[in-house]
């Protein structure tokens, strides 16, 4: 019957166009719909409800970093795979894919030095996308030589950490790194070098329980999740249910294991 028919196209039929992929994103916390260059202008943090998007080093050395001062070192050194490990797919398969995913970082750490207001510092940042920001044998041998070039230059090491924890395609190899990471700081510790420990969201498994709790000063950006394991895994092992919070870095500020909660447009000048 002609009612059921579409006599004319839709007013808006000609006229309607797609929006462009990433031009908008939305805030996971409390669902506001923010445009990509204003979260941008806003250091990837929400203008409503102040969370904190997790960005990767690159973001955070040009927050940190004096303009054209960051030089990074050790950007040849990449992971390989002694144990030819074989999950859903090869250990190898699974770098190569990294590298075209997240185009310029090679690990899930990279490292350099560079001035913040004027003054030299060591750093290392943690890139959550690359493998989750898992602990490898790379990752600690990066981290040593960051340590090392804080020793050599008598300047503060920072680094900040973003991480699922250790890297089960290196087994024990990555399990090493906890101690090979904590062995270095004890040298900067003795030499009287400060170490600053950047914590964001996520921090877990074997780098909280080495390097990332291990700083002279441990600070953490608002909301980050901070711990060994999971909260999910934590309540189905004993049973109960968690404190609201646990487990977020302003619970673990009242546990005493940091020593303040940052918002990231302030953390160039904090750690100056």
């Amino acid at each position: 019957m002609a009612w059921f028919v579409r006599s004319k196209n839709n007013i808006e039929s000609k006229k309607q166009k797609e929006m462009p992929d990433g031009l908008w994103t939305k805030c996971p916390k409390c669902g506001e719909i923010i445009y990509k260059k204003q979260l941008e202008d806003n250091l990837y943090t929400c203008f409503k409800c102040d969370h904190h998007f997790r960005i990767t080093s690159r973001e955070y050395i040009e927050i940190i970093f004096d303009a054209g001062t960051f030089v990074e070192t050790n950007a040849n050194v990449k992971s390989d795979d002694p144990l030819n490990f074989v999950d859903s797919k090869s250990y190898k398969d699974r770098l190569a894919a990294m590298e075209k995913k997240a185009p310029g970082i090679n690990e899930a750490l990279t490292t350099g030095y560079g001035k913040i207001n004027g003054k030299d510092v060591s750093f290392g940042g943690m890139n959550f996308n690359y493998i989750g920001g898992s602990m490898g044998s790379v990752v600690g041998e990066k981290f040593y030589r960051a340590a090392k070039l804080s020793l050599d230059k008598k300047i503060p090491l920072i680094v900040v950490s973003a991480t699922g924890g250790a890297r089960m395609q290196e087994a024990a190899l990555s399990l090493m790194q906890m101690a090979k990471t904590s062995a270095v700081l004890t040298e900067l510790a003795e030499n009287s070098i400060p170490y600053i420990s950047v914590l964001t969201d996520p921090t877990t498994g074997g780098v909280s329980a080495s390097y990332g709790m291990l700083g002279d000063v441990n600070i953490a950006e608002p909301g980050a999740l901070i711990g060994f394991s999971g909260p999910r895994v934590i309540e189905q092992t004993i049973k109960k249910k968690l404190p609201s919070g646990f487990q977020r870095s302003e619970y673990v500020l009242e546990s005493g294991f940091l020593d303040f909660i940052f918002h990231r447009k302030n953390l160039k000048e904090i750690l100056y």
